[in-house]
């Protein structure tokens, strides 16, 4: 049977004159150009130290560093050597960070030189035994090792089951967990999207890729950057988003991915027009809700027709809105199941219903994760007897078969493209001095798709204030999920059984942002 590693398969979509430029970055003091040899070579040499610490078979390695061409070549590298790729978002607090690496128990940390005095601490105390550093500027102690070794490599064997990746995803509870991806649920997924989406071969004009995204989640790192690889195609790689430089770049490329913020701050600059936007031809929107007035915004101005997608870190993409012809592209959709993904609608019983009707989605496919990472429970709770796995999203699929999404049956946040639980917020804020109880929801914003907002009751006696309960957050967790803004009040509205009824305070605040 021919090797299954992810790695292999991008590899081969390599193109062959390998001195082609792969990687242009774009907002570095000057240009830097990278050739598909240069990720060749890079990969391997990172690889080769992998294989020189002679860690564990399908050891997991865990990454928190800033984009930059060198930590894709990090990715590619975990995948070679046959490990578990651990990508962790760059604003994740030590809390965070501890937690992650004493459930993963990672052989490998890579992190930021800033970060190494405290990351450092707590990867050695849970038993990792290698932590290197990788900064934005090609330095680091990873690459000086890394620069010790071959620059060639031959792929380690793997089967499609084989794990790849896992990406940590928070749960209703406050307790993170981490779902397991193999080398077959990326790449067919990969392989589906490239023929959903069209991508140019060089024969056809070839496409161009703006990537703009973070690599620490699914859509930057897998449905953007193996879209390109899987193509040979060519990225103008943003380490940072910046609506008036990704416009600059914008005639020099034709595909572009993003989540709904990043369409509304270019929609805010006067130079996007039809003629920046004139060699496109393809404007990819996901990973949280797109607001129907940025999807006739963008039209209207660019001529283009956003293509809204649906996804989540255990299923990768699941649907999509039509590539051809873009009028068959819906707003407020995310479009129809992709080749070889099944989409249903169940109600809370688990009977069928019809098209139209409103109840929990559930998928099967290919792309579908393997279970979450030492949570054999947790991952039976979370598939049906016969075997599709239930989002604990809420929505509809009408008699053409586009999907809707209502909401989510779990509460989750999505802020900007990034998951927020409000049982983790609001576990921090209880165990605050003299606050009673909290609770967390998301309304509408015009930027982030929504915004966190926290409803905080104090104890008996004490005097709360919110913009210092904010203040207190922000040294705790991430910035994404640190509420906009905390209300003070007596008491939490209630049902007849005691549960607080957050859609009241959902309603209650939806305008406060202007949504």
């Amino acid at each position: 049977m021919p090797n299954q590693n992810l790695f292999a398969a991008l590899r081969a979509a390599f193109p062959a004159d390998l001195d082609q430029v792969a990687v242009e970055t774009a907002d570095t003091p000057a240009p830097l150009h990278y050739t598909w040899r240069d990720l060749d070579r890079g990969s391997a040499m990172i690889a080769n130290l992998l294989d020189s610490l002679d860690l564990p078979p399908a050891s997991r390695i865990a990454v928190q560093v800033d984009k930059s061409v060198e930590a894709l070549m990090l990715y590619l590298a975990v995948l070679r050597a046959g490990h578990v790729y651990l990508p962790l978002n760059t604003a994740y607090q030590a809390g965070e960070i501890e937690y992650f690496i004493g459930n993963a128990e990672p052989a490998v940390v890579v992190c930021s030189a800033r970060n190494f005095g405290w990351v450092s601490k707590i990867a050695f105390k849970a038993g990792t035994r290698n932590v290197f550093t990788l900064a934005d500027d090609r330095s680091g102690s990873l690459l000086d090792r890394a620069a010790q070794h071959a620059d060639t490599h031959r792929p380690a064997e793997r089967r499609a089951s084989d794990l790849a990746a896992i990406l940590y995803t928070s749960g209703t509870t406050g307790r993170s967990k981490g779902a397991m991806l193999s080398h077959g649920n990326l790449l067919s997924n990969a392989r589906v999207l490239k023929q959903a989406w069209a991508w140019r071969s060089a024969a056809e004009g070839g496409d161009v890729l703006i990537h703009a995204l973070p690599i620490f989640h699914v859509h930057g790192l897998f449905v953007a950057t193996h879209g390109a690889l899987l193509n040979g195609s060519r990225m103008i790689w943003f380490a940072r988003f910046d609506p008036k430089a990704v416009i600059a770049r914008l005639p020099d490329a034709t595909v572009f991915m993003g989540v709904p913020t990043l369409y509304v701050r270019m929609l805010a600059e006067p130079a996007l027009t039809r003629e920046a936007c004139r060699n496109m031809r393809l404007f990819v929107s996901g990973s949280a809700p797109l607001l129907p007035e940025t999807f006739t915004a963008w039209k209207e101005r660019t001529g283009h027709t956003l293509l809204e997608r649906y996804g989540m870190s255990e299923t990768v993409m699941l649907t999509s809105n039509p590539y051809r012809p873009e009028s068959a592209r819906r707003g407020g959709t995310v479009g129809l199941p992709l080749p070889g993904v099944g989409v249903r609608v169940h109600d809370d019983k688990g009977r069928p219903l019809p098209a139209g009707e409103v109840g929990g989605i559930e998928v099967k496919g290919p792309n579908v994760f393997q279970g979450y990472w030492r949570m054999p429970e947790k991952t039976a709770d979370e598939f049906t007897t016969d075997l599709w796995f239930k989002t604990g999203d809420v929505g509809r699929i009408d008699a053409d078969g586009y999907v809707t999404i209502v909401g989510r049956s779990k509460d989750l946040v999505i802020s900007g493209g990034y998951n927020v639980y409000p049982a983790e917020v609001e576990g921090i804020l209880n165990g605050m001095p003299g606050v009673a109880e909290s609770a967390v929801v998301g309304v509408p914003h015009p930027d982030f798709g929504e915004a966190v907002v926290a409803v905080v009751v104090p104890r008996p006696g004490a005097t709360l204030d919110g913009a210092a309960l904010v203040a207190a957050l922000k040294g705790r967790i991430a910035n994404f999920k640190v509420p906009k803004q905390v209300f003070i009040v007596d008491e939490l509205p209630r049902n007849a059984m005691g549960k607080v009824q957050k859609n009241l305070l959902r309603e209650r605040h939806k305008g406060l942002f202007g949504g």
